[in-house]
Parts: C-alpha cells; structure tokens; sequence
C-alpha cells in the first residue's frame, strides 16, 4: 500500500461538548505516530462560540450565556450549536504527500462541502478572500478552520448548517465579516436529518482526501 492510499477512519463520536472533543484532538495529535491511523470525527456540539489564534474580540457582540473557548485554530469567531454537521480531520499532511499544499487542502474541505450540498439539490459556492461556503444570496452555509502543525498533522475542521437555531450567529461578526448573514439547509427548504448530512460531508472528504 502506498503511503498516498492509507486509509481515513470515520468515528462518530455522538453529542458531545466542544471543550471534550478539542482536548480529545490535541491528545490525540500529541500521540500520533508512524501506526496511528488518519481519522475523521464527526461531532454535534452544544452552543459555543470558539475564537482562532488571532481573533478579534471586537467581533463578538454579545456572547450571553454561551461559553466561548479560545481555541489554537485558524480563523475569527464563529458558532457551534446542536443541527450542525461537524466533521473534525485529524490527518497527517506529510503521510499523504500534501503537506506545503495548504490552499489545496483547503479547497478539497470545501470541494467536500459543495458535493454534499449538491447531494441535496442546493448550490453553494467559494467566495474569493473568504473561507467556507456561501450561498446565492451570499449567506454563509458553512465554515472551516484548521491547525496544521509543523510536522503537517491536523485538527479542527468544517461545519455544515444543517438544522439550526441561527439566532446566536446574530451576536457575533462570523469569521470576522460584520453584517454576515448565516444559513442552513432548512430555511433553504432542505429538511433532512443530521445523521445523514454528517455521513454524506464525511464519506465525501474521505473520498477527496484519500
């Protein structure tokens, strides 16, 4: 088997809170070595606002009750809430040969995400200069951040608005982009269920990532 072709692991790991997952990711990270398997987790979490590395606490207006985690992502502030599909990638960039190809990197995650949308009959596109995927009318329907380490190992990863409560996106400037409006799949008039959102995202990084 060549080193290109090793094979990605799709783990659910259910419901769980964001600060459990992000531990769990940077421990597993710490501990990878030459056996440890590149692995897709596929998560829903609790209402949370996390912020990138630089983040600009100007862009979060008003966080209430949700709890906000400083994360070591890439990236602004964004939302994570129940009805969201995520998909965290755990991944060794320098094993499958594209380490140094961040902005590829990048584009397959999104590529990803336009595939699954098209699975369901809606068209989302890349906008130029800024991350994730947007809608006709420029609503944004998905977000991505990442850490990629120096030995090209990953973590943190995409969300995919499924079936949300949109509300707490009003109290923050999304990715930084003030006056962003964000969306999901059912105020586009898609009403599925999360279980299979999640596998179709997953199945389609994998296919695109392998």
């Amino acid at each position: 088997m060549s080193v290109t072709s090793s094979p990605i692991n799709i783990l659910h790991r259910g419901h769980e809170l964001f600060n459990t997952t992000y531990a769990a990711m940077r421990d597993y990270t710490n501990q990878r070595n030459a056996e440890s398997t590149d692995q897709l987790w596929i998560v829903e979490h609790d209402p949370v606002y996390t912020l990138g590395l630089a983040a600009d606490l100007g862009h979060l207006l008003n966080a209430q009750h949700i709890p906000v985690v400083q994360t070591d992502r890439g990236g602004e502030v964004t939302y994570h809430g129940p009805g969201q599909a995520v998909v965290y990638l755990l991944l060794d960039l320098k094993r499958r040969r594209q380490q140094g190809f961040v902005r590829e990197f990048v584009q397959k995650i999104e590529q990803a995400v336009i595939h699954t949308l098209d699975n369901y009959h809606l068209v989302g596109a890349r906008k130029n200069g800024a991350p994730g995927i947007y809608m006709e009318d420029g609503a944004k329907i998905a977000a991505l951040g990442l850490k990629i380490r120096a030995n090209g190992c990953t973590y943190h990863g995409v969300a995919l608005n499924v079936a949300m409560n949109l509300t707490p996106f009003s109290a923050i400037n999304p990715c930084g982009y003030p006056d962003l409006i964000c969306t999901d799949m059912r105020s586009n008039g898609i009403n599925i269920t999360l279980p299979e959102v999640q596998m179709t995202l997953a199945n389609h990084l994998k296919k695109l990532l392998s």
